[in-house]
């Protein structure tokens, strides 16, 4: 494989790119054949190889996905179903097979909205100060990714689970085989997410398809908790096919629907299953028994996850952006929060949940107005990845962390450190036209945070270790003994047991939302 005026060869054909003279950019490369037709709710082929150099200089299609009411979302690109494309950005010195570490990105959206072209995450900044290649990728979401119609395969039409998880997987065998001819070396690859993605990334740490397709994984604010079993995902299956107006015994119609009405079939079950069962989500990775044979968290404090070294953590106030948007995902109220450890202790009736004089103990320093929101912002993200990092350290070195910082408007707004506040600082794009949080000032403290945090980011890249820059502390690993935390905020600080009080509520207890 060799760059010529920015062309490299893959395994499918030939790429042509972009180079600036600072980063060498390629677009909307096509990792997977078209999922449409009789590839629809089916894992991803490999695609057609092509003969003629293909043009990377546009992003490719985004899923198609529905609008998220007063939030605008920048997707950089067009919905289409042919959606399975990577995006890569690399130094402009880099040479084929010049082995730069690797960092591939999985969006989030709810396991429902986004795209790998979000200009949030142009990969420009990350790939030229950190000397690394950035990799962003699509994968199916919603009903097209995470709606699990497999129960109903016939001799007439078969379904796959897990399509969007065997979208990610696809993505990463892709990188594994090509990525080289880009400057980077496949056996450096670090996998990383938000939200969703970072969802994934927790997942896949549970699946053995994915084993070695990466040597290192991020989650950023993980619900690593939100997978579920077939029966609530044949729940939800049968709920889109009566917004259809399909029979079950007619299954075989619904990969003939067209996208508008599956996709506002999806719009609408998404909206109500968290009204009906607080703090669960209709379309989310599932224990199939085939790509995930157990629920991640379960898997890790088994000692069976994947023995990778792993940055997890989440944000001083998560929820408070839900609440913020009015948003039903994340029960942010006393009654919601109620309902969910209600189904939950249903479910699960030798788990030990938190009583209310329990949870009412361990908030009395918090005002009152507050407490939801930090009761589900631990529920949610905080205690999963505490678990999760509990299970793993046992297996490879972890390394946990809360981001702290807020700038002044996200102060004002009561949001704070709130679900994705961090993502800018990681990528180094702060202050552009799709970050408002620096019109009250701050710019200053945000660009140091940034580069103190990518720093670390990109080190553990390169070298499997969160170091800092020169004056800045040492980040030790996670262990049961001490539970080293770093606080990131306008200076890092170590801290030890940092989610003590939250632990002695929660008593170890490992909260499956079955």
């Amino acid at each position: 494989m060799a760059i010529n005026n920015c062309v490299v060869e893959t395994s499918y054909g030939a790429v042509r790119g972009i180079d600036d003279g600072c980063v060498r950019v390629w677009k909307g490369i096509r990792y997977a054949a078209p999922p449409v037709g009789d590839l629809r709710f089916r894992a991803p082929e490999p695609p057609e190889r092509w003969t003629e150099v293909a043009d990377a200089t546009l992003f490719g299609p985004a899923c198609p996905q529905p609008p998220i009411p007063n939030v605008p979302l920048e997707l950089g690109a067009p919905q289409r179903e042919d959606c399975l494309r990577l995006n890569i950005w690399a130094p402009a010195d880099t040479q084929p097979g010049g082995g730069k570490p690797v960092m591939v990105w999985l969006h989030g959206g709810a396991y429902m909205f986004g795209s790998g072209s979000q200009p949030l995450y142009d990969g420009r900044r990350l790939a030229q100060s950190g000397d690394v290649v950035v990799v962003t990728v699509n994968y199916r979401l919603g009903a097209l990714g995470f709606l699990d119609l497999s129960s109903f395969s016939s001799a007439r039409r078969r379904f796959d689970s897990n399509i969007g998880l065997r979208d990610a997987l696809a993505a990463l065998r892709w990188v594994r085989d090509n990525i080289a001819g880009f400057g980077g070396d496949p056996g450096r690859v670090t996998l990383f997410g938000e939200s969703a993605g970072a969802g994934i990334v927790t997942t896949l740490l549970a699946t053995s398809a994915a084993q070695g397709l990466f040597a290192r994984a991020i989650a950023q604010s993980s619900p690593a908790t939100s997978v579920y079993d077939r029966g609530r995902a044949q729940r939800v299956a049968a709920c889109i096919l009566d917004r259809l107006g399909i029979d079950p015994s007619d299954v075989h119609r619904v990969p003939l629907v067209p996208t508008t009405a599956l996709m506002a079939a999806a719009k609408e079950v998404f909206d109500e299953v968290p009204v009906h069962n607080p703090g669960t989500l209709a379309f989310v990775p599932i224990v199939d028994g085939d790509v995930l044979t157990d629920y991640p968290v379960k898997l890790a404090q088994e000692g069976r996850s994947q023995p990778v070294p792993l940055i997890i953590g989440t944000n001083k106030h998560e929820a408070a952006l839900f609440r913020l948007m009015r948003s039903p995902l994340m029960p942010i109220t006393p009654h919601a929060i109620t309902s969910m450890f209600n189904e939950i202790a249903a479910e699960q009736p030798d788990l030990q949940l938190p009583t209310e004089e329990e949870m009412g103990l361990v908030y009395s320093r918090i005002r009152r107005r507050s407490r939801p929101v930090s009761i589900a912002t631990d529920v949610g993200f905080r205690m999963p990845s505490v678990w999760l990092a509990d299970g793993h350290s046992r297996v490879a070195p972890v390394y946990l962390y809360r981001f702290d910082y807020s700038t002044p408007l996200l102060k004002l707004l009561l949001v704070r450190a709130a679900h994705a506040t961090e993502l800018p600082y990681i990528w180094g794009n702060l202050g552009g036209p799709h970050d408002p949080t620096l019109r009250l000032g701050g710019a200053k403290t945000a660009k140091a945070v940034s580069r103190r945090v990518r720093t670390r980011w990109v080190n553990f890249a390169a070298r499997g270790k969160p170091v800092g820059a020169a004056g800045e502390p040492e980040w030790p690993a996670y262990d049961e003994a001490d539970r080293r935390c770093l606080i990131i905020d306008r200076s890092d600080i170590v801290a030890r047991d940092l989610d003590a009080h939250i632990r002695a509520t929660w008593g170890g207890e490992v909260v499956s939302f079955r």
